[in-house]
C-alpha cells in the first residue's frame, strides 16, 4: 500500500529571538492509502498548526512534508497552488461555502476551474450527492440547508476532484449529535468506497472513534498513537478515552 503523506522531522516557531513559541517539535509519521486517520490534542497542542502546515496554509520551520511523493515544503508560488487544487481536498468546520452559489454549484466549482467536460461533472456530482444523501438540496443555496446538509456538500466537494489527500479541520464542530453521526457514517463510506485518504483533526471522542488510527499530539510533539484495528467502535472510543486520561490537563479541553 502506497504512502500518501508524510510528515519527517517537522518544526514549527513562531516569535521572534526575544520570544520563540515552539509549536511543533519535531514530529515524524506517515499516512498510508485508504486510511482514515485522526489527530488529537489538548487546545494549544499543536494539531491545527500541524494540519495547517499539511494543507499549505502554513509553512514549516524545519522538516519536510511529502504528499505522494511530493514534497510541498519546497513548492512556492503557482506551482503550489496547482498542486494544492489537484491533490488536497479540505473540510472545514464551518463549511466555507460560497452563499451565492447552489450545492450543486459549489461542489461543480473545483472541476470547473479544471475545464473538466460539463456532462462529466453532472455524472460525477449526481453519483455523490446519491452516496451522501444530497441530491435533493443540489439546488438550494446554503441558507436554505441544515448544518448537516452543508457538511455533507463540503464533504462532497472535497472529494469531487479525487484528490490524493482529505483534510478535515474539526469536521463535527457546528454540528449536532444527530447531524455529527450521519456526516462521520457518511464520511466513513467514502473511505471505504472510494479508498479515501483522510487526515482529520479533532477534540471529540466520538468522532475520532471512526478513524482507523489516531495520533496524539501533547506540547508540539506525538505523546501515543492507537490502531483500530479489529475494534468495534465503542471498543476504539472508550481506548481513545484511556489515552486522552493520560495525556493529563483537563480532560475537557480534549473530548
Amino acid at each position: 500500500m502506497n504512502t500518501i503523506l508524510e510528515v519527517q522531522n517537522v518544526e514549527k516557531y513562531y516569535g521572534n529571538k526575544g520570544n520563540i513559541t515552539k509549536a511543533i517539535d519535531d514530529i515524524t509519521f506517515n499516512v498510508r492509502e485508504g486510511e482514515f486517520v485522526g489527530i488529537m490534542g489538548a487546545s494549544g497542542s499543536g494539531k491545527t498548526t500541524l494540519l495547517n502546515c499539511i494543507s499549505t496554509i502554513d509553512n514549516v520551520t524545519s522538516g519536510h512534508i511529502k504528499v505522494d511523493g511530493n514534497d510541498i515544503t519546497k513548492m512556492r508560488g503557482n506551482h503550489l497552488n496547482a498542486f494544492r487544487r489537484d491533490n488536497l481536498g479540505f473540510i472545514f468546520q464551518d463549511f466555507n461555502l460560497l452563499d451565492t452559489l447552489t450545492a450543486y454549484e459549489n461542489i461543480a466549482l473545483a472541476l470547473t476551474i479544471k475545464k473538466e467536460n460539463p456532462k462529466q461533472i453532472e455524472e460525477k456530482i449526481e453519483a455523490i450527492a446519491d452516496a451522501l444523501g444530497i441530491t435533493d438540496v443540489l439546488k438550494k443555496y446554503p441558507y436554505e440547508m441544515s448544518g448537516g446538509q452543508k457538511q455533507r456538500v463540503a464533504c462532497a466537494r472535497a472529494m469531487i476532484t479525487n484528490p490524493k489527500l482529505v483534510l478535515a479541520d474539526e469536521p463535527t464542530g457546528a454540528l449536532d449529535s444527530k447531524s455529527s453521526r450521519m456526516f462521520l457514517e457518511n464520511i466513513e463510506e467514502m473511505n471505504k468506497e472510494l479508498d479515501a485518504t483522510i487526515v482529520m483533526v479533532t477534540h471529540d471522542a466520538f468522532t475520532a472513534s471512526y478513524c482507523h488510527r489516531i495520533i496524539f499530539i501533547k506540547d508540539g510533539r506525538v505523546f501515543s498513537e492507537l490502531v483500530r484495528g479489529e475494534d468495534s467502535r465503542k471498543v476504539f472510543f472508550n481506548k481513545i478515552i484511556n489515552v486522552v486520561t493520560l495525556l493529563g490537563g483537563d480532560t475537557n479541553d480534549v473530548l
